[in-house]
């Protein structure tokens, strides 16, 4: 189980996401910095307790518009091999000292847990407590099968207008829906995606809303 420390960030996870997200391909810029407030998300535990996984929503009201963003950060206490275009900055945590944050969608041990939650071996924790699953968080998986422990490299990773593709070995695509559509309840024919989740968040002004945040898509009759 992850330990949520009540403890500062410097600088913090706000901060540092309101000068990455304008470099992405999804974001939708509104010709003025981006003014963040967070939104909802969920954690995951990394089996050897070593990294840690935080699905997080960040809602931006700049230019007088409300735009809604999923952004995964994987938190690690030494630098991630070969991942350095991935990485979001460095923080000093007030317990666990420097803290290297990257973009989830790069990172095996996100990736791999993600996958976990879909096949129904892993639950979603609550964003800031330890020890408190997260019941609102609704994953669902139609095979076929993919295996316990995927390879530990790096995932081939893509940036869309919309979210990001993480191909994994075998075929199968895990397609982050980084840009959320209130709504969005997921494809209507389930034969389009084999597995996804779906889950909510609320905004500054207390409206709460729902939508996909993840789709699994598999490649014909590939064998994983």
């Amino acid at each position: 189980m992850a330990m949520i420390y009540k403890t500062t960030m410097k600088p913090g996870k706000t901060e540092l996401l309101t000068a990455w997200l304008p470099t992405r391909p999804w974001y939708a810029s509104t010709g003025h910095a981006p003014e963040l407030d967070r939104s909802g998300g969920f954690r995951l535990d990394d089996p050897e307790g070593e990294v840690g996984i935080e699905f997080m929503v960040l809602t931006d009201h700049s230019g007088g518009r409300e735009t809604s963003y999923l952004v995964p950060l994987t938190y690690r206490g030494a630098p991630l091999d070969g991942a350095g275009a991935a990485l979001v900055g460095t923080s000093e945590h007030g317990v666990l000292g420097t803290r290297w944050i990257y973009d989830g969608a790069h990172d095996p041990v996100l990736v791999g847990q993600l996958l976990a939650l879909l096949q129904g071996r892993a639950v979603a924790q609550d964003q800031c407590d330890s020890g408190v699953s997260d019941p609102s968080v609704t994953p669902w998986f139609a095979g076929p099968e993919l295996p316990a422990d995927l390879p530990r490299g790096r995932p081939d990773v893509t940036d869309t207008a919309r979210g990001t593709d993480v191909r994994l070995p075998g075929a199968p695509v895990l397609t982050l829906t980084r840009v959320l559509r209130p709504g969005d309840s997921g494809p209507q024919d389930t034969t389009a995606a084999a597995g996804g989740l779906t889950a909510g968040w609320t905004t500054l002004d207390g409206a709460a809303y729902r939508g996909v945040f993840v789709e699994l898509h598999t490649a014909g009759d590939a064998a994983f």
